[in-house]
């Protein structure tokens, strides 16, 4: 067969459903015998950076790799802020550009550059095809590296001359590998740091969002107590309304939640990833007696230097614990200052609920509507800038994978193309992405594939006419921040250009039910609300003078 009808065998032989992108005149041969799949759907994009984040979010909602692609030159680089978004939030995902001939590839030539050195930094893997027999090896360690733990990026570059020629090669059938585990011996020690520890707490990470992960720290945290403190990125990982659930961490000021962490006497750190919360943040005294629990061994850090470490299948890990708490008995501890914490946050959650404000809209009263509005596991989507940090103090999650956030890369212009991926994956949930009028144009070109699509999606706007969490982190470090503002387009034509149905809420009390009706409407929607910043700098200013509750 052709090496480009190879290429495509070999993804449907890994069970890859979808691939999104802008093809080039280089992705010719490829783009052909893809559509001759009746097993992969190819989702054309308005640009690649949208094509990118929909691959990290069908990664992050399946655990499956998708592939996104783009033709060489220009068609790569455009891709590359969105695979590296995937790669530092640990989503498996495949990147597939096009390439000029071979025999041009070392001499100045029309669009050639290095794309493979370009991805190395971003990617877990990067290799170009060279000949064409290549190709099944090449495809079964992409998606398998892409999918081991910790999940992540793999490039691979097809020149065009390659994806032309005659092929007798096969796919190799995918074989699966059981993940090693921690030792009996150091999960012992661990043990017994633990019943010997009065006040422990858990910081769980990204890690915990995987589905059998979830489970076992769920029954843990049932038989012990012992109190979850979530990364942005693991929301869900308890349900919130467990008395264990502590909420969420990571703003760069001292929250509630961190006087959990101050009372500890044993911090448990699950699936964590450092890029989301520097632990200079939560032992700044390097003096935390911590036991770290993860796929991989610990990242080096001055100020986190775990002395016991539990490497292996997470899970498994879990569960080795639990049978420990069983054979103990069970196990108790003091829970005082947990509770205190959870009482905090939740009048801190509720003290804006029945606010009715013409114009200015707070942030914490869009967020106790959305969390009404929304089911136990529908998905919301965050994009970056100010939404984001209160997205992530207040919005929380019975289930795992129901509060996306992009917290390594952060990347802005994430949560529209994501959204659009999760309405394919779950066509059945409420799917709603909040972004800044900042954020929302970095790709709001991805309008016209949410109408081509018929998107059963609602994307909420808010509306300050800046970079809101830059002039907020300025004003913070300066007392004043630089001119960041900009103009808008009128939403409601901007909708109707599109093929959207449009939305402006400009009191509080009607918020709830736009958004309900908002989600009763066939295809996309757009819902803007004009937002309070003005709480920004008080919410800077309740932090800097907290208290401890106990």
């Amino acid at each position: 067969m052709k090496a480009s009808d190879l290429f495509v065998r070999c993804l449907e032989v890994e069970g890859i459903e979808y691939v999104f992108g802008v093809p080039g005149e280089e992705n010719a041969d490829f783009m052909i015998s893809l559509e001759n799949s009746d097993k992969i759907r190819f989702i054309l994009t308005r640009h690649e950076q949208g094509a990118a984040f929909m691959a990290e979010i069908y990664g992050r909602l399946t655990g499956n790799p998708a592939g996104c692609l783009g033709t060489l030159g220009p068609g790569a680089t455009n891709l590359i802020t969105g695979v590296a978004d995937a790669n530092m939030d640990r989503a498996p995902m495949l990147v597939l550009t096009g390439q000029g001939a071979s025999t041009r590839l070392h001499k100045e030539s029309h669009q050639i550059m290095d794309v493979v050195s370009m991805f190395e930094p971003v990617t877990k893997w990067a290799m170009t095809v060279l000949h064409q027999d290549n190709i099944p090896e090449i495809v079964r360690k992409a998606v398998r590296l892409a999918r081991s733990e910790k999940p992540g990026a793999c490039h691979i570059e097809l020149p065009e001359d390659i994806a032309e020629r005659e092929t007798v090669a096969r796919p190799l059938d995918p074989r699966r590998f059981r993940r090693p585990v921690a030792d009996d011996k150091i999960v012992d020690q661990a043990f017994g740091l633990l019943r010997s520890a009065r006040r422990p707490v858990i910081i769980a990470g990204n890690g915990c969002i995987r589905r059998r992960a979830s489970k076992q720290l769920r029954i843990l945290c049932e038989k012990t107590g012992i109190g979850v403190i979530s990364t942005f990125m693991a929301k869900g990982c308890v349900d919130m309304d467990a008395d264990y659930c502590l909420y969420t961490i990571g703003l760069q000021a001292k929250d509630v939640v961190a006087c959990g962490l101050d009372a500890a006497d044993l911090v448990i750190t699950l699936g964590y990833d450092m890029v989301e919360y520097p632990p200079s943040l939560w032992n700044p005294g390097d003096d935390k007696e911590i036991i770290h629990a993860d796929f991989l061994p610990a990242e080096i850090d001055a100020r986190y230097h775990p002395g016991t470490e539990l490497i292996g299948d997470l899970a498994h890990t879990l569960w080795m614990l639990n049978e420990r708490v069983d054979a103990a008995g069970g196990l108790s501890f003091d829970t005082t200052q947990q509770a205190a914490v959870r009482r905090g946050m939740m009048d801190e959650f509720a003290e804006h609920r029945d606010d009715d404000t013409e114009g200015l809209i707070r942030p914490q009263k869009v967020l106790w509507d959305v969390r009404q509005v929304m089911g136990r596991h529908d998905i919301l989507l965050s994009d970056v800038g100010a939404h984001k940090m209160w997205i992530a103090r207040y919005y929380q999650c019975h289930e795992p994978n129901t509060c996306l956030i992009p917290n390594g890369f952060c990347a802005m212009g994430f949560a529209l193309p994501g959204a659009i991926a999760a309405s394919l994956v779950h066509p059945e949930l409420r799917i709603m992405a909040i972004c800044g009028d900042g954020g929302f144009l970095n790709n709001v070109q991805e309008m016209e594939t949410a109408r081509r699509m018929n998107s059963n999606i609602v994307v909420m706007v808010w509306e300050d006419h800046a970079y809101g969490l830059i002039a907020w982190k300025q004003h913070n470090q300066f007392g004043r921040h630089t001119d960041l503002s900009f103009g808008n387009p009128d939403w409601l034509q901007l909708s109707e250009a599109f093929g959207w149905q449009g939305h402006r809420v400009e009191n509080s009390r009607d918020l709830a039910g736009v958004l309900e009706e908002a989600f009763r409407e066939e295809g996309p929607s757009l819902v803007v609300v004009p937002i309070d910043y003005r709480e920004n700098l008080l919410l800077t200013e309740r932090l800097g003078n907290l208290v401890c509750p106990i």
